[in-house]
């Protein structure tokens, strides 16, 4: 019978091989980190209610990073992903508007499509969609935004059209050219989203939530909120 090798002895406590051996752990698991977090899984906490009802203040959720391919850190590059953007998929990605922040919206417009809005009822390629997701306050009256002049560039050419006048719940039609998505929040009247700062490129796109691992009420007039006003109804997989 073949002997079975004994396992040198661990090196004694605060020796330099026991630092050394640490050190080489560390490193390691450092690296798994760096790896996990930059290409495979990132979190995201709900900190606005743009989303609302689907996605509320205080969710805490995991973001797949695999999906729609990942950055390589210091290049222009990405790692290819398996899926591209679709209809009501609702992502997250980095703003133009606000460098180095990351917002999430749901995708209603790809590469090619033709949006208009009449009266808060949103049409894509001349069909009004259905929209059980969106919420509206009644007591929102429309209002115009200095912001939303972008549109001219992309406006479906029409001589009958005098000066263009957007407003939140009137405008376009607009064609969504390539590599761009036009992004809404579910709460749409309080929601600043793709109607006003514009377009989002494919390359910001950072992934699509599928799980709120915690939540809790961020308004909750209780001590210690973080415990004290958890919503154990929300964890479990993203609302779609």
């Amino acid at each position: 019978m073949k002997k079975k090798k004994e396992r040198p002895p661990p090196p004694p406590r605060f020796s330099s091989a026991w630092f050394l051996d640490w050190l080489r752990t560390l490193i390691f698991a450092v690296a798994i980190f760096v790896v996990f977090r930059t290409f495979l899984l990132a979190t995201f906490v709900i900190t606005s209610g743009s989303m609302e009802d689907t996605l509320q203040v205080g969710d805490f959720l995991l973001v797949n990073r695999v999906s729609l391919g990942s950055p390589i850190p210091l290049t222009n590059f990405r790692v290819p992903g398996y899926a591209e953007p679709e209809h009501g998929d609702i992502i997250v990605f980095r703003a133009d508007h606000s460098p180095g922040l990351d917002i999430v919206k749901r995708t209603l417009g790809l590469p090619g499509d033709t949006l208009r809005m009449d009266a808060g009822t949103l049409y894509r390629n001349g069909v009004a969609l259905d929209e059980p997701y969106v919420r509206r306050d009644p007591r929102s009256p429309d209002s115009t935004d200095a912001r939303m002049v972008w549109q001219t560039a992309h406006l479906v050419p029409d001589p009958k059209r005098g000066a263009y006048e957007p407003t939140r719940d009137n405008w376009g039609p607009i064609v969504i050219p390539g590599e761009r998505y036009f992004m809404l929040g579910d709460n749409r009247d309080s929601s600043l989203d793709s109607r006003f700062w514009g377009l989002v490129e494919r390359k910001k796109m950072r992934g699509t939530p599928f799980f709120i691992y915690y939540s809790y009420d961020r308004e909750a007039l209780k001590p210690i909120r973080f415990l004290t006003a958890m919503r154990p109804g929300r964890i479990g997989p993203s609302p779609d």
